[in-house]
């Protein structure tokens, strides 16, 4: 069930969520085509929803965090037509329709990929422009661009994506796997809290709480995409099932096993409750998308 707050903020994430797209030139009217056939395929929105749900959180205006919400969209959209690609995972279907290669070709759907990376760092500096004479607002801009750049970067999202590929169809450790969960999944949901937590001029405490809730709830989403890989519905997850095992990725159930696999997102979810517990009913947002995670296997 989603929750009301999760509602409100998906509703303003896909009521401007094109609204950032730019005017490209006829003669590259392809391009715009590939990013938008991406961008408006639906999804949880996840990480723009926590970039919302933090600002509020943290005391500012959702509103104001709105640019920089459907910035990081844009950027996990980008790395998932990348992940898609043959060079990757090699995907036919994603939310329930063709992978961007397979409608627009390999050469098209990369460009769309970095078409959507450059747009969003374009959008979050073209908000900073209306901040030049507020120095305090500014910077709280600049730090929350910074936390989705790091979280998409080298020593995130990208790091992640890397050792992910690499391990492919050898044997690994618990400490390869929490390396690839911790940076290409986690990083980018710590980001897009630290970045709502930074618009709004949170302090440092609550800076921290995000950030440990963040890599709770980033920790438990992958590891229940893994189970949901074994176990899920390919029709409701609008993707093939089985494909992990299939490439031989290093997932959770393949070292731990499922037993385990869902005994760690129990843990992980009861220490993000607990992360949470001091705000009482501030909290509701955060507390209900883990509970509502966790429930998602069963």
């Amino acid at each position: 069930m989603i929750d009301s707050d999760y509602k409100r903020y998906l509703e303003l994430v896909e009521m401007h969520m094109v609204d950032i797209l730019p005017d490209v030139d006829t003669k590259s009217l392809t391009l715009y085509e590939s990013m938008k056939y991406s961008l408006v395929a639906g999804g949880k929105r996840l990480r723009p929803c926590l970039v919302m749900g933090a600002c509020e959180f943290g005391g500012g205006n959702v509103n104001s965090a709105l640019p920089y919400a459907c910035a990081i969209e844009y950027v996990h959209t980008y790395s998932l037509i990348h992940d898609d690609l043959p060079c990757m995972d090699d995907d036919d279907y994603r939310r329930g329709r063709l992978t961007n290669h397979k409608v627009y070709g390999e050469d098209i759907a990369t460009l769309a990929g970095d078409g959507l990376l450059n747009t969003a760092f374009e959008a979050m500096t073209k908000d900073m422009f209306l901040y030049f004479d507020n120095e305090t607002e500014l910077k709280r801009r600049v730090r929350a661009m910074y936390e989705i750049a790091k979280g998409a970067g080298c020593q995130g999202m990208l790091a992640g994506q890397v050792a992910d590929v690499e391990s492919e169809g050898k044997s690994g450790s618990p400490e390869m796997l929490d390396y690839i969960h911790i940076n290409k999944t986690a990083a980018m949901i710590v980001a897009a809290l630290r970045a709502g937590g930074s618009i709004a001029g949170a302090d440092d405490d609550i800076m921290n709480d995000l950030t440990m809730y963040g890599e709770d709830l980033g920790l438990a989403f992958q590891i229940v995409d893994d189970i949901l890989d074994i176990v899920g519905d390919a029709e409701e997850m609008g993707k093939e099932t089985g494909m992990d095992e299939k490439k031989g990725k290093l997932t959770y159930p393949s070292i731990y096993g499922l037993d385990a696999s869902y005994k760690r997102v129990k843990e992980l979810t009861e220490h993000a409750l607990d992360v949470m517990a001091p705000y009482y009913d501030n909290a509701e947002f955060f507390n209900n998308l883990v509970k509502d995670l966790a429930s998602r296997t069963k």
